[in-house]
C-alpha cells in the first residue's frame, strides 16, 4: 500500500471532495435511499458552500491518493465528546472502482491513528441500517453501539452508531 498517499484537505481541495462525492455519493444510496433524498441529502452535505462550512466547524478532512496524484477517496472527522475523548468518523466514501482493494482499510487506519494522537479513547461512525459497508465496519474492530433516527429536512436517516475502541 505504498503506492498512496492521504493529505489532510485544506479549503482548495473542496472542489476535489465535492468531486468524489459526486461520483460515490449515489452509487452508496441508490439502493437504499430514494433519487429525491439522495438529492436533497447531497446538497444539503455536500455543496462547495456546506463542505466549506464543515472545515470551519472542525472537521477534518483527508483525501487518499494514488501514485499519479489521483484522489481516490475521502474521510472527514471530528470530537465529538470531548468528556469522553470520543472522535466521530463523519464520512468516509470511495471511488466505486476502488472499493474491495483494502483502500478503505487503508483511509480508515489513517483515521484512527490521527485521533488516537489526539487522545481519542473511541471513534464513533453513523452507518445506515440498510448499508452493506456494516459488515467492513464490523471486520475492523466496530461494533454497534446503539441506533438513532437523524431528520434531515424532510427525510430520515435510520443509522446504527458503530465505535471502536482504540
Amino acid at each position: 500500500m505504498s503506492n498512496y498517499s492521504i493529505r489532510t484537505a485544506t479549503p482548495s481541495d473542496i472542489p476535489t471532495i465535492k468531486s468524489l462525492a459526486d461520483a460515490t455519493w449515489e452509487p452508496t444510496y441508490k439502493s437504499i435511499l430514494s433519487k429525491e433524498q439522495i438529492d436533497y441529502m447531497f446538497e444539503v452535505i455536500y455543496s462547495l458552500e456546506a463542505l466549506e462550512q464543515q472545515m470551519k466547524d472542525d472537521q477534518t478532512f483527508v483525501v487518499l491518493y494514488d501514485e499519479q496524484e489521483k484522489p481516490l477517496g475521502f474521510a472527514s472527522y471530528s470530537l465529538k465528546h470531548t468528556g469522553e475523548k470520543v472522535y466521530k468518523l463523519n464520512k468516509i466514501y470511495l471511488l466505486p472502482a476502488c472499493q474491495g482493494k483494502g483502500l478503505g482499510k487503508l483511509l480508515l487506519n489513517h483515521v484512527e491513528k490521527e485521533v488516537r494522537k489526539l487522545g481519542a479513547k473511541n471513534l464513533d461512525l453513523n452507518v445506515n441500517k440498510y448499508n452493506k459497508a456494516k459488515a467492513f465496519y464490523e471486520t475492523c474492530g466496530y461494533h454497534v453501539h446503539h441506533e438513532e433516527d437523524i431528520p434531515i429536512g424532510p427525510y430520515w436517516m435510520n443509522d446504527y452508531v458503530m465505535r471502536k475502541q482504540l
